[in-house]
């Protein structure tokens, strides 16, 4: 019988990280400076480990690498996606992440497209997305002389936002919000300003001022969203966003709802309430902060409850 895998989270510690991870979706931290949940991972950084099935103990880049079966048979190296849920008790750093060629250039890595759903925002909360500069040489004017608050533009956000950040977008996650962010498969990261502060040793993180420089798009054009929604009865299927490297889509469950699949394989994370996924007539219980892949072999499956699920696949052909 073909399974879904079903991942252990795997925790990352940060400067601004804090413990909502624990007191919103129950998991058990090994600290209270918790800033990400790498959901689904393949990434040498932090790679999931399969909980059930003929799997179980196995990590993703190993199936990706050894069993393409699962997946469609694909023709990417590395699995090409990274799912994390993030908890800012402090402000992020001003970044910006190259492209593709940029990144395996100069990273030996992907390029990081990103989008963030809001799941929760204090009152006040914003993010950092976008800037002002309308020249590379008004940009490093700008950083140098520290004018943050002429170059940055900042963007409240609530609950249930979502945001596109395609590679050159210089962009920050303020305290107070939690996103679930869908992302290529990388880890690298330049750091524009960090507000000067320090870790807990006393020392300052490093900046990357010239390859901010370097992959900033110039001057700053904020992506459009064509969101389209389809109701199911009392359920919604909300599709945020189709590109070439993700698609992305919310599933509110209100009672039952089927699913057929058109993508080689699906990604899936619970980030509100509670239900059951039904493969093949077994259940399986779906609780907050619950991730798994549906393999290339299941085709149709049921989702009961009262449950809201981010999703995302690589589907080419669905545009």
């Amino acid at each position: 019988m073909v399974e879904p895998l079903f991942m252990k989270p795997v925790f990352q510690d940060k400067i601004w990280g804090g413990s909502r991870l624990h007191t919103v979706f129950g998991f058990e931290l090994p600290s209270d400076k918790i800033g990400e949940d790498w959901a689904i991972s393949a990434h040498p950084h932090g790679k999931s480990v399969i909980e059930n099935g003929p799997f179980k103990g196995q990590t993703l880049d190993q199936l990706w690498q050894d069993h393409q079966e699962l997946f469609g048979h694909q023709s990417e190296e590395v699995f090409p996606l990274l799912v994390k849920i993030l908890d800012a008790e402090d402000d992020l750093s001003v970044q910006v992440h190259p492209d593709d060629e940029y990144g395996k250039h100069h990273a030996g890595e992907l390029g990081k497209t990103e989008c963030w759903y809001i799941i929760d925002a204090a009152p006040g909360a914003e993010i950092i997305y976008g800037h002002h500069a309308q020249t590379k040489e008004e940009l490093a004017e700008m950083i140098q002389e520290g004018r943050w608050d002429d170059l940055l533009k900042h963007v409240p956000v609530r609950k249930g936002d979502f945001f596109f950040v395609p590679s050159g977008t210089m962009h920050a996650i303020g305290k107070g919000i939690m996103i679930l962010e869908t992302q290529q498969s990388s880890d690298t990261t330049y750091r524009v300003y960090d507000y000067d502060r320090k870790d807990a040793q006393g020392n300052t993180r490093e900046l990357h001022i010239q390859q901010s420089i370097d992959v900033t798009n110039v001057p700053d054009h904020a992506p459009e969203l064509a969101i389209k929604e389809v109701r199911k009865g009392n359920s919604a299927i909300t599709t945020y966003l189709q590109t070439e490297f993700f698609n992305v889509y919310e599933w509110l469950v209100k009672g039952e709802c089927s699913f057929k699949a058109f993508a080689p394989y699906t990604l899936m994370t619970v980030i509100e309430g509670f239900g059951y996924l039904v493969v093949d007539g077994k259940e399986y219980e779906l609780n907050m902060g619950t991730s798994c892949i549906l393999p290339n072999q299941v085709k149709e499956w049921q989702i009961k409850g009262d449950v809201r699920i981010i999703a995302s696949d690589t589907a080419k052909n669905n545009k």
